[in-house]
Order: structure tokens, then C-alpha cells, then sequence
């Protein structure tokens, strides 16, 4: 009689190995995913620091044009950057490439167009800005 009210049921082997089966699948599928996601951070690290280059370019020529003392004056000009912001490569640097563009827009006012990129993305960011004399700037 006591057999009979207690439940002698477990786990059977062939559960076990189903569970070991989807949890070994579940694993590997998230494996499977973390060069994507190395890939994915390394290119947003490139892209927010050409960002950040692309900006410092942008209000550097523009603080230069701006003050009626400076001469500009318009072509294209290339230069080799480095996050560091050191003039030669630091250990983990990378050289990011800026060219820079001034054209004339009349008398008083310019384009400037700024392209970075670096190495394995040729295409890169880019970004441009129209400035205009302020007589309150010169110096």
C-alpha cells in the first residue's frame, strides 16, 4: 500500500541528454555571435573617434576663417592624424587620414568640406560647414 502513494518517478537518462542537447545548442548559437559583436565594437571605436577628428577640423578651420586677420586660403589639404593626439604614432594608435577642402562662396563666406577615414574604410565620414567673416573675431 505504501508503494502506491509514493510517485518512484524521475528523471530519465533521455531527458537528461535532450537537456544537455538544446543547452549545448543555446551555447553555441551565443558563440557563434561574439566575433559579430567584436567586429561591430571595433568599427563604432574607429567611427566615434573619426567623429571626434572630423569635429576638432571642422572648428579648427572655422575659428581660422572666422577672424578677419586670417587669410584663407582655398584647395585641398591631407593630413595624418592620431587619436593620441601626439604627432607620431603612440602604441595602440591608428592613422586616421583627414583631407580638408576650403572653397569660395563670394566674398565673405566659405565651404569648408572635411572627409576622414582610415585604414580598411576608405569611404570614411564626412562633413562639411559654410563660414562666413565676424568682425567680433579679429584679433
Amino acid at each position: 500500500m505504501f508503494n502506491l502513494l509514493c510517485n518512484k518517478k524521475g528523471i530519465t537518462m533521455i531527458e537528461v541528454l535532450i537537456t544537455l542537447f538544446l543547452t549545448a545548442v543555446g551555447i553555441m548559437a551565443l558563440l557563434s555571435m561574439q566575433p559579430i559583436s567584436w567586429q561591430t565594437a571595433s568599427r563604432s571605436d574607429f567611427m566615434g573617434r573619426a567623429a571626434g577628428i572630423l569635429q576638432s577640423e571642422l572648428e579648427r578651420n572655422e575659428i581660422r576663417i572666422m577672424n578677419p586677420g586670417n587669410t584663407v586660403s582655398t584647395g585641398t589639404a591631407s593630413a595624418t592624424v592620431y587619436p593620441s593626439g601626439k604627432t607620431t604614432k603612440q602604441q595602440g594608435d591608428v592613422a586616421y587620414t583627414v583631407a580638408t577642402t576650403i572653397s569660395s562662396l563670394g566674398s565673405n563666406a566659405w565651404r569648408v568640406d572635411v572627409r576622414v577615414t582610415w585604414p580598411g574604410n576608405t569611404r570614411g565620414i564626412a562633413e562639411s560647414l559654410t563660414v562666413t567673416r565676424q568682425e567680433t573675431y579679429r584679433q
